[in-house]
């Protein structure tokens, strides 16, 4: 069964890998301008997120715009908002479930097996989470290469990959070894086999009674 700090550290990873993924979902720079071409005005900078686009100018001044419809937008962008939330919406869950669990804390009785199982499902939630973190913004990158790289798509409307991206894939890693430690707390039935009844052996004809 793993012990109190090994619990204690892995939901801190993955508390701020949560911490991370909520960053990464709020944050407009998923994709930036690309400056790869020779003819490209570098006055302003370009940055789209999951719920808006923002311009950067060389002065310092951002603006922002909310998308207006999110059924315009396109398909990648849809499935990576969708999933972001439902990553969310898990490590929260896998957070409250493995705040019981935990040794260190007073919830879910006092049975160290139940939990131990209560803990070892909250780390499975937190492996999912992240998994499904992982996935969108895989996915959203993939989209980014697959876009730069089309000969179709013209110089000066490529995007290379954020600073949003970047943190969505750390906090990803986070969340998913965060609960693996925490899944560490498998529960192990105490078992009494270290520990056996003297056995009583029926007395042979030859044991003689002295008086």
């Amino acid at each position: 069964m793993a012990n109190s700090g090994l619990q204690l550290l892995g939901f801190t990873m993955a508390a701020l890998g949560w911490v991370g993924l909520i960053a990464a979902t709020a944050l407009p720079q998923w994709q930036i301008s690309s400056y790869a071409g020779d003819n490209i005005i570098t006055s302003q900078a370009l940055y789209k997120g999951l719920w808006m686009d923002c311009v950067s100018q060389s002065t310092g001044l951002i603006s922002c715009k909310s998308y207006d419809s999110f059924l315009a937008l396109s398909g990648f962008i849809q499935a990576t908002r969708a999933l972001m939330v439902i990553s969310l919406v898990l490590s929260f869950l896998a957070m409250m479930v493995a705040a019981m669990g935990m040794k260190c804390t007073r919830c879910g009785g006092d049975d160290k097996v139940k939990k131990a199982r209560i803990a070892m499902t909250g780390g499975i939630i937190f492996i999912v989470a992240g998994l499904v973190a992982l996935v969108a913004c895989s996915w959203y990158g993939h989209q980014i290469v697959t876009d730069f790289y089309d000969p179709r798509v013209a110089t000066n409307t490529k995007y290379e990959f954020g600073s949003a991206i970047f943190i969505g894939w750390a906090g990803s890693a986070l969340v998913i070894l965060g609960g693996g430690l925490l899944s560490c707390s498998c529960p192990v039935t105490e078992s009494k086999a270290g520990y056996r009844t003297p056995r009583s052996y029926p007395k042979t004809n030859s044991a003689k009674e002295y008086v």
